[in-house]
């Protein structure tokens, strides 16, 4: 008899392995790299938000200051992961979509404009500076005239580079006089500041062409009492003012009349009502009054409403017009038993390939009356630009010619993902050619193409370049140059804003409020239409 034993499992255990998640260290360069650019975006930001303590933009510190901390709080760690890959768009978002959306709402409620661009203190030392004039004795300075660095020399801010009799350097602004680096100024024998850092110095023949905004322009001096005007083109005096202001009563004066001004609409005008005001105003909220001016003024108003009919009626039909022709194109060539597809496809898009803004000047061209190719092949006598009528076919045309392409491009993109045996179903069931087309190719491409149907309306109700390329909103009629007759309202509110001899930044402002308020709603509506043809999925 044997007795068999079994290996006895007794005091043993049986342990699972365990793994543990480990990450791997960056090497040294790149966490070098990483703390050098994040030191880097400290110093810009300290640097930016100094200059901005100088300008006295104290609420503008406070957001540098806390985008800084932001980046130095994602990027530090290796936590906030998901918020590494979202802060830079965050960032793209809030100052490029967010923040001139604030600062339009808040233009639209002021008068902000040409005259209307400085604060009340501003517009007033401005008046009292440029009412200088030269009393014996008064200091001289050597003078040059620049704008800042990077500034274009046709509109920037003008400055005086001023040269004391003691050689020193000073700039003078609209602002006042203030101390400069002397370190790598650039002087002839004379003083006169042939070159500074931070500064474009002006030629004689640029100073020439600004010499109206010279005239009215002068820096004035810490008292308040007085100006630095210019001599010429390299010289400047220090001049007593003939304004004086009196800030307990709010009132300005002129010492050589006796005339006395007061504030009334953001202006310095005369308290006994006869005379001219001062043209420099002051920028102040005006609260409604833009959006009563749109809807109250009779020309206004009615200019508004046939710009609004003619910027809906372009958007649907350019949308229609190009949809219908890049739709037919791409069915024709998404037929198999057409041969050299690929290099019809290719010519269909090359007016999408070409800039825009060259193919609408090409355009223009071919619609002038006189030696375009339109009239020449056509043998017609039109002006296609001259008429009312005949501008808007023009501009729909030119529209077409450019817009088909991306239609063409998303119609096949939608036939091509049909499934064939869709069709094959149709034919079965005993449907033609047309009752495929309409009742199952047609919604089945809507269902892919809506949401880019709408996308395109909205681009084309804003389709500023095209319009200011080809008609600049023209032709005017009556000898009104603000409402043109193929004008949308975008280029309404540009010409409102930049053009004509009052240009009205606040009034565009508003305009491109309502813009956004009919584009959103269209849109709402429009998608709130396409999800009904989610059902057929």
């Amino acid at each position: 008899m044997s007795l068999a034993t079994e290996p006895s499992s007794a005091g043993s255990t049986a342990s699972a392995p365990s793994s543990t998640l480990t990450t791997a260290k960056p090497p040294l360069w790149l966490l070098l790299v990483k703390w050098v650019a994040l030191a880097a975006v400290v110093a810009f930001g300290f640097w930016v938000a100094t200059r901005l303590t100088v300008l006295g933009y104290e609420i503008w510190v406070v957001l540098v200051a806390f985008v800084v901390m932001a980046i130095v709080v994602v990027y530090s760690t290796r936590r906030f992961v998901p918020m590494k890959y979202l802060l830079p768009g965050l960032l793209l978002l809030l100052g490029l979509q967010v923040w001139p959306m604030v600062m339009t709402v808040q233009t639209a409620f002021t008068n902000y404009g040409q005259g209307y661009a400085l604060s009340k203190e501003d517009a007033t030392n401005s008046i009292i500076a440029n009412s200088v004039f030269q009393v014996e004795g008064s200091e001289r300075y050597r003078l040059s005239i620049a704008v800042p660095e990077g500034s274009d020399v046709a509109t920037g801010d003008l400055v005086f580079l001023l040269t004391d009799s003691e050689g020193v350097v000073r700039a003078g602004t609209a602002e006042g006089v203030e101390d400069i680096d002397q370190e790598g100024l650039e002087l002839n024998d004379a003083g006169k500041v042939l070159g500074a850092p931070g500064y474009t110095i002006l030629t004689a023949g640029e100073v020439n062409d600004r010499s109206a905004d010279l005239n009215e322009f002068a820096v004035p001096t810490e008292d308040g009492l007085g100006g630095i005007k210019s001599i010429g083109l390299s010289e400047a005096f220090q001049g007593q003012a003939t304004v004086v202001y009196d800030e307990e009563a709010d009132t300005l004066t002129d010492t050589r009349t006796g005339k006395v001004y007061v504030p009334e609409n953001a202006r310095w005008v005369p308290q006994d009502g006869e005379g001219q005001a001062y043209a420099t105003g002051w920028r102040e909220n005006v609260g409604l009054d833009n959006f009563r001016t749109i809807f109250g003024n009779e020309t206004i108003r009615a200019g508004f409403t046939k710009i609004f009919l003619w910027n809906v009626a372009f958007a649907a039909l350019s949308v229609i017009s190009t949809f219908v022709l890049g739709l037919l194109l791409a069915l024709l060539l998404n037929d198999d038993r057409m041969k050299g597809r690929g290099i019809y496809r290719s010519l269909m898009v090359l007016p999408y390939a070409i800039p825009g803004f060259v193919t609408a000047l090409l355009w223009a061209a071919m619609f002038n009356r006189d030696y375009g190719l339109v009239n020449d092949l056509t043998g017609l006598n039109v002006n296609w630009l001259g008429g009312p009528w005949s501008a808007k076919a023009a501009i729909l045309i030119t529209n077409l010619w450019l817009g088909f392409p991306y239609m063409f491009l998303i119609c096949s993109g939608a036939l091509q993902s049909i499934p064939s045996d869709v069709r094959e179903a149709a034919r079965i069931d005993g449907a033609n050619a047309v009752q495929t087309l309409g009742r199952i190719i047609m919604p089945l491409v809507l269902v892919a193409v809506g949401p880019l149907l709408i996308a395109s309306f909205a681009f084309n109700f804003n389709n500023f370049g095209l319009i200011y390329l080809l008609t600049d909103g023209g032709p005017f009629q009556g000898g009104n140059t603000s409402i043109g007759q193929t004008d949308l309202l975008i280029t309404y509110a540009f010409r409102l804003a930049f053009s004509g001899t009052s240009p009205s930044y606040g009034l565009a402002s508003a305009v491109s409020i309502i813009i956004f308020v009919i584009v959103a709603l269209m849109s709402y509506i429009g998608f709130r239409q396409t999800k009904q043809l989610e059902e057929i999925n």
